[in-house]
């Protein structure tokens, strides 16, 4: 099973990113999700951005993991 975490974006370079992923940052390829913007929320697989997601539910997903980590 694979558990998606929403990861924001930070800043863009061509087809990279870089992301803050629950306090980590990392580096990421966009090429599949082209419309992404720095500020977007992104589902990440495998270094690969797959998909954006909206504001509101990336905070709850996140606020869900923190509750289950306390």
């Amino acid at each position: 099973m694979c558990v998606a975490v929403p990861a924001k974006v930070i800043k863009i370079n061509g087809n990279n990113a870089e992301i803050n992923s629950m306090g980590v940052i990392i580096n990421i390829d966009i090429s599949l999700v082209p419309d992404v913007a720095p500020g977007d929320f992104v589902i990440v697989h495998a270094g690969f951005a797959i998909q954006i997601i909206d504001n509101e539910e990336a905070q709850k997903t996140l606020e869900m993991f923190k509750n289950y980590a306390e």
